[in-house]
This record gives structure tokens, C-alpha cells and sequence, in this order.
């Protein structure tokens, strides 16, 4: 049996953040990881070509500079790289290969089982992050040659001189393209949808950059500073009153890319600009410019022993099938495990969309954090902005624990459910997209709001949702 003050679920960006902000209040805790290693989605992620689409020196912990990245958009490898060194100082609590089978609160805490024994804690955090369990296409037929999907990549599949078929063009589909293009005698790509794509302006750093972010942290210091406000301004060309211009800007980079009018047509969107994840690419739309690449403005809809079938009836010779094809976002895996006050699982309770005061607490679970979950990430921004104010949230929370078990009221929660509902406009204005819970037609993943709006608010623990005003916070059991 296993006891401590904190459990923390997840090993990715969200959980080392937590771990970090433990260690330094001096609480026992422990890091339950079910892979082999940390970082998470970056753990998972490691098709050819995979990369981040903000900035490297703004995709990073606030306090952990990191002069060496490679490029100006790091490489998942480096990420993955970076986040192992700022696990590094709590390294000894974290378990690695150690899945989560349930979590139950029991009045006074919660109990865990898990795949290496029981565990008690005072406290649940779980960072087990929204996009972990990969969405395959679900369609009719057998296909002979391997599937694979883009965040459960097979590093011994040979894919030289084959014939490979990347159904879906989201953010992993225009990664992978024009690498599997470089080695493949052909590629086909069935498009569903056609993304708005901006140009990603992504170079490498020359040694001398890098040497001089080293010499100079105040450098690389103003340069998360700039890339801030810059990244922060870019909302309103998602959500906001800049969404024209920004429309413009991805159609002119369609227009001096794609020269073809039949294919720029095939490659235009039809929804709304920012209604979908806007994507980033410098070669995507040249790739597919390629001989032997060939764009089919079509869904998947069937498979046949050695081919796949698109939704306009053309069929496609293959060797090899690559689901570039996202993940289950609005219904979380872990939420079956997790059960609250009433004996009713958070997947239960979670039933019409996923909900959470200040993104992060939820009524009649308490004591516990969700980060990274409902209504935490960003459409314009660094996640890693919205996950530091989550964890330093829970942190100020844990001395009002001293007072007994914290739990949000229904009404602070539905407040905020309503003003997120109010402020989604663009995401639920009638396109597809993976943001919005189909069950209750909510926008469930994003913060409707720049990253320093949600930091100025939820960085830091109010009391009076919980009933608390009038009390004082003790010193926390762990320090």
C-alpha cells in the first residue's frame, strides 16, 4: 500500500508541472504514468515529421529556459527530450508503467488500484491530458497490409518504396505527408475536410542563436516575452474580429502554393475561418504538387485486401495505411475510472459534455484537479500556459484542505459552464470540429479567451466557490 498526500495521474507536460510544484511545498505525492517513459502526448507521438506548432521558446515551462532547441517549431523529439530534464529532480516519485484501474472517493480521500497495488491519498490530480486514445476509421472491409495510427507509430515499419494511403489532413496529417512523401513510390491522401492552412515560417537556429541564448538568458528571456504578446494577439484572428484578414492570409498562401486550379479548389475550405483548428505548414501544399502524390477530396469508406475506397467510389491500390485521424477528445478514457462523492463515475456525471469550474474542479469530486481537461486549452496559444495556472491553482488549493474535503459549488460550476457556452461563437457555429461534445452540442475543450485572461483568474485558488470565504487556509500537512 502506497500513501501519500497527493496522486497525481499523468506524466506529460501537466503532471511534471504538478509534481515540480509538490516537491517544492515539500508534500509526499507520487506520478502514476501508464507508459514507459514521460511526456505524454510526446511519449506517444513519434511519426516522422511530428513537431510542435508554437513556438519552442514559449511551448516550455515559464522557469525551465531551454537555449537549445533546434528550430523555431522543436521537433517532437526534442520536446519529448526537454520535458524528460524537468522531470529529472522528482524523477524517484514518479511510476513509470503504472496504469490507473480506479479511483474512488470514500469520504475522507481517495483510493486508488492500480496496476502495480493499492494507493491512498489525500488528494487526486489527474493529468492524463485529452488526446490519448487515438480515433481509428471505422469502416467497412479488411485491409491486408498494416494500419497505423500517427500517436501509435510502429519505428520498425519499413516504408521505403511503398505505396501509402494518409487518411485525414488535421494537424498530424500535414506533418506526415511530406515526410512519408520523401521515402514512398507513392501516397494518397483522403481528405474529409479541407483545413485552413497558414505558412509556419519554421528554420533552424544557427549555432551562433543558440550559443548566444546560452551566454545570454535575458535574450531568450525577451523572446518568450515578444512571442507572447504576438501569439496572444493571434486569438482575434481565431475567435475575433481579425478572422477576415486571417482568411485572406491562408487563401493567398493556397493561392501562391497551388497553382492548380482544380486542386486549389479540391484544397479550399467550406466552413468558417477558426470553426476548425487552423493548421501550419511551409511544404504541405507543395507536397502534394509531387507526381506520385495524389490528393483525394474525399472520406474514407471502405477497405479491400491490398486498397482503400474514398467517399467519391475511386478505389486505391496500397501497401500501407497511415490514420492520421485524431483522437477521442470530448469523451476522456479515464473518466470511467474516476468515481465521486455519490458513487457516480466522472464519465457519468460527464454525460452531456465535459464540465469544470476554473477548467480544473468539479462538483461532487472532491479533492479533486483535472488538468489539461475540460475547457483548458488554446486555439492560438501555448497549452503549457493554461497547464502552469491549472497547477499552481491546485497547489494554493491544498492548505484549505486542512479545513476538510474541497469540493466546488454546482452553482460556481454551471456559472462558468454558462459564460464558456456564451463565449464559444466561432467553434459552434455549425462546422465539424473536435472541439465540440456531440452529445450536448457544447464546446467542451477550449478556453474561449487569451492565455493571460485565464492565468489572471485561475493561476491561484479562490475560496468563496467552495464555501470558504470566511475561513483562513492552514499550513499545508506536507511543509
Amino acid at each position: 500500500m502506497t500513501r501519500v498526500r497527493v496522486a497525481v495521474v499523468g506524466a506529460g507536460f501537466a503532471g511534471v508541472a504538478m509534481a515540480r510544484r509538490l516537491a517544492a511545498a515539500g508534500e509526499s505525492f507520487v506520478v502514476l504514468e501508464r507508459r514507459p517513459g514521460i511526456g505524454g502526448t510526446w511519449h506517444d507521438n513519434r511519426y516522422p515529421g511530428v513537431a510542435c506548432d508554437v513556438p519552442a521558446h514559449l511551448y516550455g515551462y515559464s522557469d525551465i529556459a531551454h537555449p537549445g532547441f533546434s528550430r523555431v517549431f522543436a521537433p517532437g523529439a526534442e520536446i519529448r527530450e526537454y520535458l524528460e530534464e524537468a522531470a529529472a529532480p522528482v524523477a524517484d516519485h514518479i511510476m513509470l508503467s503504472t496504469r490507473l484501474e480506479s479511483a474512488a472517493w470514500d469520504g475522507r480521500g481517495w483510493r486508488l488500484t492500480t496496476s502495480r497495488g493499492p494507493v491512498e491519498a489525500e488528494v487526486l490530480v489527474m493529468a492524463a491530458g485529452r488526446l490519448t486514445e487515438p480515433r481509428l476509421p471505422e469502416v467497412p472491409g479488411r485491409f491486408d497490409g498494416p494500419i497505423v495510427h500517427t500517436a501509435r507509430w510502429d519505428d520498425d515499419l519499413d516504408l521505403e518504396g511503398q505505396r501509402i494511403a494518409v487518411v485525414g489532413t488535421g494537424a498530424s496529417g500535414i506533418q506526415v505527408v511530406p515526410e512519408l512523401a520523401r521515402r514512398a513510390e507513392s501516397v494518397v491522401v483522403l481528405q474529409r475536410s479541407a483545413p485552413y492552412i497558414l505558412p509556419k515560417g519554421d528554420r533552424a537556429y544557427a549555432d551562433a542563436e543558440i550559443a548566444l541564448f546560452e551566454q545570454q538568458p535575458e535574450r531568450l528571456a525577451d523572446l518568450r516575452g515578444n512571442l507572447m504578446r504576438e501569439t496572444e494577439e493571434v486569438f482575434d484572428q481565431r475567435a475575433g474580429d481579425g478572422r477576415a484578414q486571417a482568411r485572406a492570409r491562408a487563401l493567398d498562401h493556397l493561392a501562391g502554393q497551388v497553382p492548380d486550379p482544380v486542386l486549389r479548389e479540391a484544397l479550399t475550405p467550406d466552413h468558417e475561418f477558426g470553426c476548425k483548428r487552423v493548421l501550419f505548414s511551409d511544404d504541405y501544399f507543395t507536397t502534394l504538387r509531387l507526381p506520385h502524390v495524389k490528393l483525394v477530396p474525399g472520406a474514407l469508406t471502405g477497405y479491400e485486401p491490398g486498397a482503400v475506397v474514398a467517399a467519391d467510389g475511386s478505389r486505391h491500390e496500397v501497401d500501407v495505411v497511415v490514420a492520421a485521424t485524431g483522437f477521442h477528445s470530448t469523451r476522456q478514457p479515464y473518466a470511467e475510472l474516476v468515481t465521486g462523492r455519490d458513487g457516480i463515475s466522472l464519465d457519468q456525471y460527464w454525460a452531456q459534455g465535459m464540465r469544470a469550474y476554473a477548467s480544473t474542479v468539479v462538483h461532487g469530486f472532491p479533492n479533486l484537479f483535472v488538468l489539461d481537461g475540460p475547457n483548458a486549452t488554446l486555439p492560438h496559444n501555448s497549452a503549457v500556459l493554461m497547464i502552469e495556472a491549472q497547477a499552481d491553482y491546485a497547489a494554493s488549493a491544498l492548505p484549505w484542505t486542512s479545513h476538510g474535503p474541497l469540493e466546488v459549488s454546482v452553482d460556481a460550476e454551471q456559472d462558468y459552464i454558462d459564460e464558456l457556452q456564451e463565449r464559444s461563437g466561432v467553434w459552434t457555429s455549425g462546422c465539424s470540429n473536435w472541439y465540440v461534445d456531440e452529445r450536448s452540442g457544447r464546446q467542451v475543450l477550449l478556453w474561449p479567451g487569451k492565455a493571460q485572461e485565464f492565468r489572471d483568474r485561475f493561476g491561484w485558488f479562490d475560496p468563496a466557490p467552495f464555501g470558504l470565504a470566511h475561513q483562513e487556509p492552514s499550513e499545508s500537512a506536507g511543509a
